[in-house]
């Protein structure tokens, strides 16, 4: 019953929030739980938050553009330009 109460305040918290925020915070506790799983210390869920906040919050950004794309370069630089038609 408390895991039940637990996940419905933490699912409420966000329900306001941008969907930048939105992506940086459920990033951030999935790249938690993955990295705390992977490694077995809090070094590496801090690690891991760290990453997941970040690139949950990219593609929250992104999502918030319509009709805009998430790409990379050849160099690996990334940029958000026009979607191609039909997408």
């Amino acid at each position: 019953m408390k895991k039940a109460i637990i996940l419905a305040l933490a699912a409420l918290s966000v329900a306001s929030c941008t969907p930048t925020e939105q992506g940086a915070g459920i990033g951030a506790a999935s790249g938690a739980v993955i990295g705390g799983i992977a490694t077995g210390n809090v070094r590496g869920a801090a690690v891991g938050a760290a990453i997941g906040g970040v690139a949950g919050a990219v593609i929250g950004h992104v999502s918030e553009q319509p009709g805009q794309c998430y790409y990379r370069d050849r160099y690996g630089r990334r940029y958000v330009s026009a979607c191609p038609q039909g997408y």
